[in-house]
């Protein structure tokens, strides 16, 4: 069973609490604290499999979880780390938050693995608190908490081509003609279920990934028959194919089906009609001559706008040579870069969203920010590295706390405290 769309609830690991115990040993007086640091909890990782080519692993089971930290032990002992959770998924594949509809991370391009949770971090244990005045501490750091998600995934078929056009107009046997693909080819409508993909090799040039978009009809975009299950597959083409039945063997109007698949199209995002666009005229097998008046219709209606029209027929092969060095030809003035989604959500945010802070100034002038907001930020990036220093920054504007700083006073060249760590502030 195709699967392109599946929601799922991944939960990164906890980390492990950190340990509170004193080293007893015989002959050895007063010892100290001997309590060890908890283990980090596993990570949620997204990875590309190019064996895989749907969604139907994700499709009847909803939970996802990541293996926490074990706690501390005695005797400087530190707690084992939670394995992360590796989650396969095919190329193509879109990461979206649940709430939001945002993209966490799109699986495409070189982007082959991605961590999208991270385990929380692992508690100090009690060895770590021991000062000049509390030489016995009783207490140690918990491990940071896990983040749980609810996320969408989305696959969408990446192919430099799309074969768009109503049921039975010959867009598979098109397929199967140009490629070694096979698909079910039959003489009733929506014989395609599922998007097939194959690779034209051309003469003299580079050849091109080419995939049949099923389904799609008049209103498709409001969801009528199964255009709207598979017009995120357009998404990614380059180039588009309008295949009609140039014969009128299904007694419909060719120029009307491609100004209502158009419609379709622009409706469910307009960028989608600033593709290149071509329309190959199928069926001509059924012909008498090289062109009819529906082909004549065809190039008077649309050539003006740049589309060029080619007679061909799927069944003989005629006219398809032409079609495809046009189509290359397309494909070597487009962008060579594949459509990718950038990232516009960070679960960790959402993690932080409701803790509380406080902003006050110390006596030395600084402004000094604290609270479990703050203190889990800390725990669950590493702000030295420069990916950690980036996600603090967008943290901070993100969360208020620049627009808060900005209305307590606070001025470039003055100083932001917070559990230790210090930086200058500028605007």
């Amino acid at each position: 069973m195709f699967a392109d769309r599946a929601t799922i609830i991944i939960k990164s690991g906890k980390g492990g609490d950190g340990h509170v115990s004193f080293r007893r040993e015989k002959y050895v007086p007063d010892g100290g604290p001997d309590g060890g640091d908890g283990g980090r909890g596993g990570d949620i990782v997204f990875v590309v499999d190019d064996g895989l080519n749907t969604l139907t692993d994700y499709r009847h089971r909803r939970k996802f979880a990541a293996q926490p930290g074990e706690e501390g032990g005695k005797r400087n002992c530190h707690g084992k780390n939670g394995e992360d959770l590796i989650l396969k998924v095919p190329a193509g594949t879109v990461i979206k938050d649940a709430e939001s509809e945002k993209v966490i991370a799109d699986m495409s391009g070189d982007n082959r693995r991605q961590v999208i949770l991270k385990g929380g971090r692992g508690g100090l244990g009690n060895q770590h608190f021991a000062t000049s005045t509390m030489q016995a501490p009783k207490y140690a750091q918990p491990g940071g908490d896990a983040i749980e998600l609810e996320v969408k995934l989305e696959l969408k078929v990446i192919a430099d081509v799309g074969l768009v056009g109503f049921p039975n107009v010959g867009k598979s046997t098109l397929l199967s003609r140009v490629t070694n693909a096979q698909p079910k080819i039959a003489n009733y409508h929506f014989t395609t279920l599922q998007p097939n993909l194959g690779v034209v090799d051309i003469d003299g040039a580079k050849g091109f990934v080419i995939a049949d978009i099923p389904g799609l009809i008049e209103g498709a975009s409001e969801g009528v028959g199964l255009g709207l299950e598979f017009l995120r597959h357009i998404e990614r083409t380059k180039v588009m194919i309008h295949v009609v039945d140039a014969a009128g063997t299904e007694g419909r109007d060719p120029i009307a089906d491609i100004r209502a698949i158009m419609k379709e199209l622009e409706a469910y995002d307009p960028k989608l009609l600033e593709k290149p666009q071509v329309i190959a005229a199928n069926k001509m097998d059924a012909v008498y001559g090289d062109e009819n008046e529906i082909v004549q219709s065809l190039r008077q209606e649309f050539e003006k706008d740049g589309i060029r029209v080619f007679p061909i027929s799927a069944v003989s092969g005629k006219g398809l040579k032409e079609l495809l060095y046009h189509v290359q030809e397309l494909l070597d003035h487009c962008d060579s870069e594949p459509v990718i989604y950038e990232p516009e959500f960070d679960p960790a945010l959402r993690f932080f969203k409701d803790e509380p802070y406080t902003i006050s100034q110390a006596t030395d002038g600084a402004f000094e920010i604290e609270g479990p907001k703050i203190e889990k930020m800390l725990g669950y990036t590493n702000i030295d590295s420069e990916k950690g220093f980036l996600f603090f920054q967008k943290f901070m504007k993100e969360q208020g706390i620049l627009k808060e700083l900005e209305a307590q006073g606070i001025e470039d060249g003055d100083t932001v405290r917070m559990y230790g760590f210090e930086f200058d502030y500028y605007k």
